[in-house]
Formats: C-alpha cells, structure tokens, sequence
C-alpha cells in the first residue's frame, strides 16, 4: 500500500528555516517525480516545487525562488523541502505529491496527508 507521510511542520518566526521532509513506502520511489504543493485557508493549492525521478531536474513557483530547496534521496525514499527566509504568506498546510514516470506507473499519483508551517511572530 502506497503511503507518504511528511514531517518538520510547526511555527517559525519570520525570517526563520524549516525543513520539511516526505517518507514514501509502499512503491518505487524512483520511478516517480515528487512534488510539494500547499493550501493556505481560503485558497487553492498550489504547486510550489518538483523534482524529477532521479534528482536532476528542479522547478519553482516564482514566490519560492532563491528561498525555497525541493531535494530527495532515492536510497531513504525521501524527499525534502529547506524552507529559509520563510515570510507569513508562506503559512499553509504542505502536501507532498508523487506522480509515476516511468513505464508501468505512469500516472499513478499519491498524496500525503499534510504538515502544519505557520510563519508568525
């Protein structure tokens, strides 16, 4: 059974760092690109950084740029999310995503069930 449980959520200042981290089980991590989205209250969520299956290629949402650091370990079937500079509108729950690219999975999709960041003073 496919899960995704992520982890590192919580309250942080302005200004501060987290580092959110996504533990897959159940499938071959390395067949599937990761991504992390978030929901703030009231808002669509929204798709904030991916990463290809093999940790090669990055993309960004353009308010994360030069902030934000999406990274994975296929050995740990782990991916994560360095959050630094983190400002009050980054509040949101995080979701991580994982979504097959390869041959016999391809668009199987997986979701977790979502961290907590609040950026509040």
């Amino acid at each position: 059974q496919a899960q995704l449980v992520e982890s590192g959520g919580g309250l942080v200042q302005p200004g501060g760092s987290l580092r959110l981290s996504c533990a897959a089980s159940g499938f071959t991590f390395s067949a599937y690109a990761m991504s992390w989205y978030r929901q703030a209250p009231g808002k669509e969520r929204e798709l904030v950084a991916r990463i290809d299956n093999r940790g090669g290629s990055t993309s960004y949402v353009d308010s994360v740029k030069g902030r934000f650091t999406i990274s994975r370990d296929n050995a740990k079937n782990t991916v994560y999310l360095q959050m630094n500079s983190l400002k009050p509108e980054d509040t949101a729950v995080y979701y991580c995503k994982a979504v097959g690219v390869r041959i016999g999975v391809l668009g199987n999709d997986y979701w977790g069930q979502g961290t907590q960041v609040t950026v509040s003073s």
